[in-house]
C-alpha cells in the first residue's frame, strides 16, 4: 500500500438508527491507526422505517469524511451497495454491515491482503452469529452460486469485503434494476480469495431479511447471472418425452400381447397428464421470469432513486 491510498466505506442503512453510530466510531478508531490513509463513508439509507438518515445527518454534520445518500424507496441491499459505489473517491472499497456483526475492527486484514495481489477479498467466519433462518440461507445462496455462476467451492461469500477501484468501475456499468452483488463481482475478477476474521452479535435489533427477501436474492442471483436453469428445463422437457414415449410403447405391447383384457387405466393416465401439466407450468414459469424482468429491464425502471444527499460532491459522481 502506498501513501496515496484512500479507503471508501460504504454501508447500506436499514433498522440501523441505533446501530450505525458506532459502526461509524469503530471505523474511525481503526482508520486512525493507519495514518497513511485517507478515507470516506458513505451511508445509503434504504429507505429505513426507523429515523437512521437523522442519524446519518447528524454524524455527517460533525464529520466531512461521512456522505449520506437517502433513496426513496426501499431498493434492497444490492442495490444500495451500487448507489453508494457511483459516489466513491477511494481506490480501495470496503463493504460492511450496518449492525456491529462484521467487526470493522479487523478491516486491515482484508485490506493488507489486497497487496498480495488480490483484486476482492471477502471475510470468511468460523463462526457465524447468526440465526439458523440466516445461516440456512446463506448455505442455500452459497450452494446457488457455485452451481449457478461457477463460484469456487472453497470460496465463501459475505457481505463483508473490499476490493480494488476497477472491479467498482466495472460493477457501476450494470445499470439493471435487479443487482446481484456476488455474481458481478465473480465476472469481474478471478483473483478473489478469504480471510477469517471475527464474526460478532449484532449490536442490538435483529435482521432485516424476511424469507421473501431471500427469495428475491436467490431468484434475482440465476435469472441475471446464468441461463443454467433455462437449460435444465430443456432437460426435463426432453426427458419427460422420452419416458412418455416409451411408457406410451410399453401401453401398447402389453395391452396387445401380453394383457389384452386388461382396460385402459384412468388412474394412470390422469396421475401422467398431472405430472406432464405441472413440469409444463413449471418450466413456463421460470421462463415468463426471466421474459418479465427483460421487459421490466428495457422499460429502464430504476436501480435506485436518491431523494437527497449529505455531504456529497455531485462532481465526483
Amino acid at each position: 500500500m502506498n501513501n496515496m491510498d484512500k479507503l471508501s466505506f460504504v454501508i447500506p442503512c436499514y433498522r440501523s438508527a441505533k446501530t450505525i453510530g458506532k459502526v461509524v466510531e469503530e471505523i474511525e478508531e481503526t482508520v486512525s491507526k493507519r495514518p497513511q490513509f485517507d478515507y470516506e463513508i458513505i451511508l445509503v439509507n434504504d429507505s429505513s422505517p426507523d429515523n437512521v438518515f437523522d442519524v446519518i445527518t447528524n454524524l455527517a454534520s460533525k464529520n466531512k469524511h461521512i456522505k449520506g445518500i437517502d433513496l426513496a424507496k426501499n431498493f434492497g441491499q444490492h442495490s444500495a451497495l451500487i448507489t453508494g459505489f457511483r459516489y466513491i473517491t477511494g481506490n480501495i472499497i470496503v463493504c460492511l454491515d450496518d449492525d456491529g456483526q462484521t467487526p470493522a475492527s479487523e478491516m486491515f486484514k482484508l485490506i493488507d491482503k489486497l497487496s498480495e495481489g488480490y483484486d476482492v477479498v471477502f471475510a470468511k467466519y468460523a463462526e457465524k452469529k447468526h440465526s439458523f433462518f440466516r445461516n440456512f440461507g446463506s448455505k442455500v445462496n452459497d450452494s446457488m452460486a457455485r452451481w449457478l455462476i461457477d463460484k469456487p467451492k472453497e470460496l465463501k461469500i459475505m457481505s463483508y469485503f473490499c476490493c480494488q477501484r476497477f472491479v467498482v468501475d466495472e460493477i457501476i456499468k450494470y445499470e439493471n434494476p435487479y443487482p446481484y452483488i456476488s455474481g458481478l463481482l465473480l465476472r469481474t475478477s478471478n483473483k478473489i480469495t478469504n480471510v477469517e476474521v471475527e464474526h460478532r452479535e449484532r449490536f442490538e435489533g435483529t435482521s432485516g431479511y424476511t424469507f421473501t427477501k431471500l427469495m428475491s436474492l436467490w431468484v434475482n442471483g440465476f435469472t441475471a447471472f446464468s441461463v443454467k436453469p433455462l437449460r435444465i428445463s430443456a432437460a426435463i422437457g426432453v426427458i419427460i418425452a422420452i419416458v412418455g414415449f416409451l411408457y406410451g410403447i410399453y401401453i401398447i405391447v402389453n395391452k396387445l400381447f401380453i394383457h389384452p383384457e386388461a382396460p385402459l387405466g384412468y388412474s394412470s393416465t390422469m396421475a401422467i397428464l398431472l405430472l406432464i401439466g405441472g413440469v409444463i407450468m413449471l418450466i413456463l414459469g421460470l421462463i415468463g421470469e426471466y421474459i418479465g424482468r427483460i421487459y421490466i429491464s428495457i422499460n429502464n425502471s430504476p436501480q435506485s432513486v436518491i431523494r437527497k444527499t449529505v455531504n456529497i460532491d455531485e462532481d465526483n459522481k
